[in-house]
């Protein structure tokens, strides 16, 4: 035993000892990986929480515009977000954005105009949804008007990862039971989803505007040429016909 012992400390005076900040463990696999994360899915970062605490009130964002401090707090949150999951490759692939989605709150002020204003037709503004198929190419918005109109806009997508989308408008149509008004296609450009999980999504636009929204279902048996057509039948069938996730 004594000459291990000798050769021991010979080795220390010639090795250095390594740092205790050097000592690095060596990554684990990606499927080690895969699997820790299955074992133990990480937490909902606190922004979350905060967030739809603050636009619960707000009506969509009705209440927002006129309460620039809710806004501030509100982007905060958001901000927050997007910096609490930034080892996320990509938001726009079909398995992540694809599926039907409720607005809960945004700043975007034509979805906003038409909200505030439905009362002047007799009526109450229903759903605000998105329909997004990724593999279609297709963006759908619907508005519904309880208990039988919607405006719904159609639109295509193009993916551009990690997490913008580009799209156009190519057609709107306000409808009800008996008439049915169209209107010229309006806009283009570009939203990226700063946040997404299995219960909401976060984007911003190229004007600057934020959209909060809830996932509906994950997809959907509807075309677009039906939404288009039949909006108000498509909202009040989608817990019926719609696949949940």
């Amino acid at each position: 035993m004594a000459p291990l012992i000798s050769h021991a400390h010979a080795a220390a005076k010639i090795l250095p000892p390594i740092p205790c900040g050097n000592r690095r463990l060596a990554p684990a696999p990606p499927a080690a990986a895969g699997f820790l994360r299955a074992l133990f899915p990480s937490r909902p970062p606190p922004a979350k929480d905060d967030l739809l605490r603050l636009i619960a009130d707000q009506r969509r964002g009705l209440e927002t515009q006129s309460n620039p401090s809710r806004l501030a707090d509100i982007i905060s949150c958001i901000d927050a977000l997007a910096n609490s999951t930034p080892e996320v490759d990509t938001v726009s692939d079909d398995d992540k954005l694809s599926g039907t989605w409720r607005l809960l709150w945004t700043t975007e002020q034509e979805q906003l105009f038409i909200v505030r204003n439905a009362p002047f037709f007799r009526t109450a503004a229903g759903d605000v949804l998105q329909v997004i198929d990724v593999p279609g190419g297709a963006l759908n918005n619907v508005i519904t008007f309880p208990p039988s109109g919607a405006f719904v806009v159609n639109g295509s997508i193009d993916i551009q990862p990690p997490q913008r989308v580009n799209f156009r408008f190519t057609r709107a149509m306000l409808r009800g039971d008996n008439w049915e008004v169209p209107f010229p296609p309006f806009g283009k450009g570009w939203f990226d989803t700063v946040y997404l999980d299995e219960d909401i999504r976060v984007a911003k636009d190229i004007r600057g505007d934020y959209l909060v929204a809830g996932f509906v279902v994950q997809w959907f048996s509807y075309t677009s040429q039906e939404l288009f057509l039949r909006p108000r039948q498509c909202s009040l069938s989608l817990g019926v016909l719609f696949k949940k996730r």
